[in-house]
């Protein structure tokens, strides 16, 4: 959820069209579609409007935050009329796969990684991590005939599954 504080709506969509154009550099999914978006708010400066951004890590120690910081910096300190951007990572809420927009889990499908099902074994509260041995659609041909290849995937909220039906791998998202 993106909330947003003290501008117009304008500024604050063109400020989002910007997001929305920065990917994760580890996932073919914009910041924004992944739900790394919590806060937004924009204050007018004597120079221009200051722009506070706080993001929510998928996990801790992730190694894209510094790449993510510097996009959003960069990118949105270039729309005319921004005097400043800061970007503050937070934690509360955690963020958890059911952030993922539709449109961002069907941009993963696209490439070859699975998202759980919004809801289905979430704490609500603190983080937790579900494994799940078996029964993950195959992103390519959509069967249940899966089966965990190994727990630790490319990225620390990924990990790997194999389909017996088109003999694929694939990865899937940890639900956290």
């Amino acid at each position: 959820m993106v909330h947003s504080a003290s501008t117009s709506n304008g500024r604050r969509e063109e400020i989002m069209t910007v997001l929305r154009g920065i990917p994760d550099p580890e996932m073919p999914i914009s910041i924004v579609d992944l739900g790394l978006v919590e806060r937004l708010e924009i204050a007018r400066g004597v120079a221009g409007d200051r722009v506070d951004i706080d993001i929510l890590p998928t996990f801790v120690g992730c190694p894209a935050l510094p790449m993510i910081e510097s996009d959003i910096t960069t990118q949105v300190g270039a729309v005319d009329g921004i005097e400043s951007v800061t970007v503050r990572f937070v934690h509360d809420p955690p963020w958890s796969v059911d952030r993922i927009s539709e449109a961002g889990r069907e941009s993963l499908r696209t490439h070859g990684v699975t998202v759980p099902e919004r809801g289905v074994g979430g704490s609500g509260g603190a983080p937790t991590v579900t494994l799940r041995t078996s029964a993950v659609p195959c992103p390519f041909c959509g069967s249940r005939a899966t089966s965990l290849d190994s727990a630790f995937g490319p990225t620390r909220c990924r990990m790997i599954y194999y389909c017996d039906s088109c003999r694929n791998s694939f990865e899937h998202m940890k639900r956290v």
